[in-house]
């Protein structure tokens, strides 16, 4: 029996994680952490019987307690709430599954208790990976990725030990606006960016994927977990969403994983890494499909994919700054107070701002967050 938390029950991640348990019928949740969805996080406490909840909003702590009374669950709240989870014995798997910064924390606690991370929080690696990768290597923590495009990696290096890899082919499926040029994004909508082609995501990282702010970021955390230099991660749009990414090796043999669109696929390897479980759902149908194409990223059009390589480049706290400039931007144009171009014009007017620090501890990983918030608070384009 796998014991396993959730930290971010409630979004994307969370709850297709909870499909696999549901499925495999062999995986203990022992508790379940989200922000403030207190219908849906009570439906999963009386589903799947954890001891534990934890509400980030101290009065959806409040309500939840009320509500589950009748049950065996203790409910706390806030970050020390997550961290006491993190820590505590009795789970051999945190999968940290909750959107932004608020991972870093809660994954470096997990990694100090000795659990296993099924990675899908990007901001601890982009914000942090040069403290959490020489520490899940010091306690001998494995990081395993449930990201699609990352875990296909993971998947291609299986078995290859000791060769040496060439390139990281990261596959993208250009989003929405493919092949538009600047001009025409001046007036897009909020709901025109949600719209996209062949993944259910959350509303931050669909628009972060139109922007290709979200490949930026997996550029950022691909440079960590398999210790590559960025200039040998190369970005490939990928319409189809059939490839997930690509290893080229030293001989110019490329090693691929394939497969539908389906985020329990990376989500159930994870957590049965290296057994391969069978798993309900379509299959591939190469007779279907028909063709697979490529082309290359328009880094003129999609600016933000650039500046993350020279984040990334520059190293220090910069990455932070992108990830915290793109999280502001992107709360702005969804509450439209900023038109769509502006989420990029802000995060490259705040890596030319903001105070460089070359090698941050968390805690000034979390000052550079705050200087980015107050940089932007008065925005103007």
């Amino acid at each position: 029996m796998k014991k396993i938390a959730i930290l971010g029950s409630t979004g994307s991640i969370g709850r297709q994680t909870l499909d696999v348990a549901r499925e495999q019928k062999d995986i203990e949740v022992t508790a379940l952490c989200a922000r403030k969805s207190v219908d849906l996080i009570e439906a999963q406490i009386r589903e799947f019987r954890p001891k534990t909840a934890v509400m980030w909003d101290e009065e959806a702590a409040k309500d939840l307690r009320i509500r589950v009374k009748d049950m065996d669950v203790r409910v706390l709240a806030g970050m020390d709430g997550i961290l006491e989870v993190a820590s505590m014995e009795g789970y051999d798997y945190f999968v940290t599954a909750i959107m932004g910064m608020v991972g870093v924390r809660p994954t470096v606690a997990a990694i100090e208790s000795g659990k296993k991370i099924a990675l899908a929080n990007k901001e601890t690696l982009v914000t942090a990976g040069h403290i959490i990768m020489p520490l899940a290597a010091s306690k001998g923590v494995p990081i395993l990725p449930v990201d699609s495009e990352h875990s296909a990696i993971f998947q291609s290096l299986n078995g290859e030990n000791g060769n040496k890899i060439a390139k990281i082919w990261l596959t993208a499926s250009g989003g929405p606006f493919r092949g538009k040029k600047a001009e025409e994004l001046e007036n897009v909508t909020a709901q025109d960016a949600l719209r996209h082609p062949t993944w259910a995501m959350g509303p931050k990282i669909t628009i972060d994927s139109s922007t290709l702010v979200n490949k930026g970021l997996e550029v950022i955390e691909a440079k960590w977990l398999f210790d590559v230099d960025p200039s040998q991660i190369q970005v490939l749009v990928h319409p189809q969403s059939v490839i997930h990414s690509m290893v080229e090796y030293e001989d110019g043999a490329i090693i691929a994983e394939l497969g539908l669109p389906d985020m329990r696929l990376p989500i159930q390897y994870a957590l049965y890494y290296p057994e391969r479980r069978p798993m309900g759902g379509e299959k591939m149908d190469f007779y279907k499909l028909g063709r697979m194409t490529f082309e290359k990223p328009d880094m003129e059009t999609f600016p933000a994919l650039k500046l993350a390589y020279e984040a990334i480049g520059k190293g220090g706290n910069l990455p932070t700054v992108f990830n915290a400039a793109d999280e502001l931007a992107v709360q702005a144009f969804l509450s439209g107070k900023v038109r769509y171009p502006e989420i990029t014009e802000m995060i490259l007017y705040s890596m030319e701002k903001c105070r460089f620090i070359d090698n941050p501890t968390i805690d000034e990983v979390f000052e550079t967050e705050k200087e980015v918030q107050e940089l932007l608070a008065g925005w103007k384009a």
